[in-house]
């Protein structure tokens, strides 16, 4: 509220009011904008000596501290990634070689992110090398870990199967042959008898006499019951999971089984014969994983103790009479 000023005047003996000049008003503004600005000043002044505010040496500080603890994460996901490795690994070389499943390829371990990129944004920012790497290493762990719990759901999925494979997978030998006397010519390169040359002899033989009852080695499904070339007459099973087993030379067109029949370990599914290229009544068997012939050695082991197999091995590998 503007000051009102009066004079007394003797003459007429009353207050009369004065009224100041421009240029008293101009004096009178500009101590006002004086005081205002030695207000401001001083209160500008009191709070830069007084509040304390962050200082360059400060920031720097805070900054270093950050960047260390960058590399404090990036070496704990170096560590994390290593022990994801050795996960990988375990399952890879042990849990899936028990389950008889195929690795995960390294190409969809550590396959990465497409489309645009991802970085761009911290590009832009400062120690963008030390920010890029970091995030490529949580994205690379955050991928993988995902990949390792979708593997892990597939071993437990194949464990709950294991039973169900295991009965459908060859596990005794294909005739009766407890005291191993029948065992013959065993897996691996021979003297054919018959073209007299080195030839891969792809099965076992077991010697026996005609007639002699031929067992299914695993469950599965007659994929077929007729002559083929060199093997004569024979039966093919498919048991899933990869395995097939062939039984060869048997007896003319004596098949107790057919195209298509199901059949379970130690059912009997043919007799010993001597058709085909052979040189004498025998059985011939093959077990066959995943197109590939294998030793039907090592796939007895539900007839065999350590014992057994050592000895069946050690007249496997002294080869034996040989038929065929």
């Amino acid at each position: 509220m503007r000051k009102n000023y009066y004079i007394f005047n003797p003459d007429t003996r009353t207050y009369e009011r004065v009224y100041p000049n421009l240029a008293q008003r101009f004096l009178t503004a500009l101590r006002r904008a004086l005081l205002f600005i030695i207000f401001g000043a001083g209160s500008f002044l009191v709070f830069h000596i007084f509040v304390d505010k962050p200082s360059v040496e400060q920031l720097e500080n805070e900054n270093s501290q950050i960047l260390a603890q960058y590399e404090i994460l990036s070496k704990r996901l170096d560590n994390a990634m290593l022990v994801l490795q050795d996960i990988q690994q375990r399952d890879d070389n042990l849990y899936r070689v028990m389950l008889d499943a195929e690795p995960i390829s390294a190409d969809v371990r550590n396959a990465g992110y497409g489309g645009t990129n991802r970085y761009d944004e911290l590009l832009k920012m400062d120690n963008s090398e030390l920010l890029v790497e970091t995030t490529q290493k949580i994205d690379l762990l955050e991928k993988q870990l995902y990949m390792q719990i979708k593997s892990f759901d597939e071993i437990v999925a194949l464990d709950k199967d294991s039973k169900t494979r295991l009965r459908h997978t060859p596990a005794i030998q294909p005739i009766a042959n407890r005291d191993l006397k029948r065992t013959a010519s065993g897996y691996g390169y021979r003297i054919d008898p018959v073209y007299n040359v080195r030839t891969f002899h792809k099965g076992m033989d077991f010697s026996c006499d005609k007639k002699t009852p031929i067992y299914a080695t695993a469950d599965g499904v007659v994929e077929s019951a007729k002559w083929m070339s060199g093997y004569g007459y024979t039966v093919i099973i498919d048991h899933g999971y990869g395995y097939k087993t062939l039984y060869a030379h048997l007896l003319d067109k004596k098949f107790l089984v057919k195209k298509g029949q199901k059949v379970v370990r130690g059912e009997q599914i043919a007799l010993s014969g001597n058709s085909g290229k052979s040189t004498g009544p025998h059985l011939h068997y093959e077990v066959i994983v995943k197109g590939n012939h294998v030793n039907p050695i090592n796939y007895y082991f539900m007839d065999l103790d350590a014992d057994g197999y050592d000895q069946m091995l050690q007249m496997a590998e002294n080869h034996g009479k040989i038929y065929d």
